[in-house]
């Protein structure tokens, strides 16, 4: 048997131990532990349980050892934007507070009163997105600066799980630029972008890429785990070990990494800030390489999500997917990009009052729901293309899609056929791969991102949808 890698893969609703090794020249996972995540009001905002997450953290690292399977390392990923603030005795200050907070209501005018918004997507490739740190930080200045004027250290979510893992303070790339205050030439924070914004520049640690040794696992940790390993950052941002997963070896694809969100584009080894690209709400986030995920946020599968959840889990998602096949005809569609469904009471009565207010035939049952829903998010996706092949000024051939998503075959063939484009669906377990991927790569498992890539199309089924 070959050498172990764990990815511990933390999403907005749940997450996951994954048992990563190599056989026979393929890649196999071992889901060895599972847990609910989400956000829960405290003292007036929404906010993630750091405290109880990192207990499940530790709770699926011992199963490695109950297991007889001890890895050579661990990386952590999670969402983007969202992060800690420790002060210099490296004590978290404030609440743990989530993107889907309503905090940032109106940072974004307090930001583009010392930087236009032009100019600061000129700055750093980043499309807007009112939940961006950039105004997250924004409003912990004018909320509560004393936070800001305290802090030794901000830390990305997956940054801060690491350091309580090894005692090691390390800021990984493809998270932090997600936040707006990265610059995609420098591949550095935006000091100068900082200091405009009176941020306290002293809390941006050195960015650190995919591949690096955080450290080894503390001395406490150790013997609460029983086993020693190392730290290795992958992509910390879920989506950029997604990307890495993607099968293909060529420029001639999309890729659409589905899951909560959507993440629909491309890979580039140039960031592209152009006005056309800002016009377009395009970002240009961090890949492992150094490469970039030109792409778009759309909403994704949160919407059914939040509907599933809603009809206390009544129906599975491949059910809802039938359901909503069943009514294809329904004609009405949302905006799945609207700032309503963000984070609304109930996503059903949400769509039904887009649908009244739109002046269109309002949903009534679960199919019906569930098809305005996924034939919304295929004419995103069709628009998104069509957004980034006029820019680019070409066209691709074919869709990955990766990630849970792969498996809504209703939103696959939806996606054919609004985009026009060959779709090859899988792996699902996109980020565990990613994650994985880039640890293998450090550990000399695989020579170059094209070995890897290569071996989980090997791997892992991949079907597809013709247009």
């Amino acid at each position: 048997m070959g050498n172990y890698y764990l990815a511990i893969d933390i999403g907005a609703s749940s997450g996951r131990h994954i048992l990563g090794h190599l056989k026979n020249g393929k890649m196999e996972l071992e889901e060895i532990y599972r847990f609910e995540n989400g956000l829960k009001e405290k003292n007036g905002h929404l906010c993630w349980n750091h405290d109880r997450l990192f207990q499940e953290i530790l709770s699926g690292i011992k199963k490695c050892k109950e297991l007889g399977k001890i890895p050579v390392s661990l990386g952590i990923d999670t969402w983007g934007v969202d992060f800690v603030l420790l002060d210099k005795e490296d004590r978290l200050l404030g609440d743990t507070v989530g993107y889907r907070d309503g905090r940032t209501k109106g940072m974004d005018q307090k930001v583009y009163e010392m930087i236009s918004e032009e100019d600061l997507y000129a700055r750093t490739g980043i499309q807007k997105a009112i939940f961006n740190t950039i105004y997250q930080l924004m409003a912990i200045k004018t909320e509560d600066p004393r936070q800001m004027e305290q802090a030794g250290a901000m830390l990305m979510t997956p940054d801060y799980f690491h350091f309580l893992l090894t005692g090691v303070k390390m800021q990984e790339y493809t998270n932090a630029t997600t936040g707006q205050l990265v610059n995609p030439e420098t591949k550095d924070w935006d000091y100068e972008l900082i200091d405009m914004l009176g941020y306290n520049r002293e809390m941006f640690l050195p960015i650190h890429t995919p591949g690096t040794i955080v450290g080894c696992l503390k001395k406490e940790i150790q013997d609460l785990v029983g086993f020693d390993c190392q730290v290795v950052l992958p992509g910390t941002h879920d989506t950029a070990s997604a990307v890495l997963s993607v099968p293909a070896n060529d420029d001639d694809f999309l890729y659409i990494s589905s899951g909560t969100w959507s993440l629909m584009g491309i890979e580039t080894m140039e960031a592209n800030c152009s006005p056309k690209s800002k016009t377009a709400n395009i970002t240009n986030e961090g890949g492992y390489g150094y490469r970039f995920r030109y792409l778009k946020n759309i909403m994704g599968l949160w919407m059914i999500q939040n509907v599933k959840k809603e009809l206390k889990d009544a129906y599975s998602f491949a059910q809802l997917c039938d359901m909503a096949s069943e009514c294809d005809s329904f004609p009405s569609r949302v905006d799945v990009d609207d700032d309503c469904f963000l984070a609304p009471k109930s996503m059903i009565e949400q769509v039904r009052q887009y649908c009244r207010n739109t002046g269109q035939k309002e949903p009534n049952t679960p199919g019906e729901i569930a098809a305005v829903i996924y034939n919304s998010l295929g004419e995103s996706y069709a628009r998104t293309a069509e957004e980034i092949e006029t820019i680019m000024g070409r066209t691709y051939g074919r869709i990955h899609v990766v990630g849970g998503g792969a498996n809504a075959e209703y939103l696959n063939q939806l996606t054919a056929k609004y985009t026009g484009k060959e779709v090859h669906a899988g792996p699902t377990e996109a980020t565990a791969i990613g994650n994985l991927t880039a640890q293998m790569i450090k550990a000399g498992e695989f020579a170059s991102v094209e070995e890897a890539r290569s071996c989980i199309y090997d791997s892992f089924e991949i079907k597809q949808y013709e247009a």
